[in-house]
């Protein structure tokens, strides 16, 4: 016990990874933290199958399989590693690989992995809820900078000088035409 309570969440939390929609763990990943091989692991599934429906455990294809790699060092199999394509665990499906595996080392670390998926949905939960805020803010943003441009054009509107002269209603002295002085003898 005193081994599990020096681990953190930190990198079980890293070894959860997004595949068809779902946050799983790789086989070889639980099988390290569970303190079994990999081959004994995937025994106990498939002897308990009706305990691990679909949404549970299943296996990659090769094209998750390969986007895996590029995400995490697996060696290639002509160089001993995975001859066969690895199955992934969901939440419940890890859960349940500790009560098949019945070891007290299993039923410790699946409560480490519970707490790593339940960190984990808080996080996306919170990253959600500020993207939320963000698009909000924005949108208030995009408003007001209307209005402020609805005010500036109206300023400049009123500032702005006429495109040609007005002419002016109202008596001006140097508009007053002089009479004519007759010329004598007309």
């Amino acid at each position: 016990m005193a081994r599990t309570k020096s681990l953190t969440l930190k990198p079980i939390e890293s070894q959860i990874f997004l595949v068809r929609g779902q946050k799983v763990l790789i086989d070889a990943d639980l099988a390290a933290l569970y303190g079994v091989e990999v081959r004994a692991l995937n025994q106990a599934v498939s002897r308990n199958k009706n305990r691990f429906p679909a949404d549970f455990v299943f296996r990659l294809n090769a094209k998750e399989n390969s986007n895996l790699r590029s995400q995490i060092v697996i060696s290639r199999s002509n160089h001993g590693g995975r001859r066969h394509l690895p199955y992934v665990f969901t939440e419940h499906g890890a859960i349940m690989a500790a009560t098949v595996l019945n070891s007290q080392r299993a039923v410790e670390m699946s409560l480490f992995v519970v707490r790593a998926f339940v960190r984990l949905r808080e996080t996306l939960a919170a990253h959600r809820a500020l993207a939320v805020k963000l698009a909000e803010l924005e949108q208030r943003l995009e408003t007001h900078d209307a209005e402020i441009n609805e005010i500036i054009d109206t300023i400049r509107a009123l500032t702005a000088l006429p495109e040609k002269p007005r002419r002016q209603i109202g008596f001006r002295p140097d508009m007053v035409s002089k009479p004519k002085m007759l010329k004598a003898g007309t």
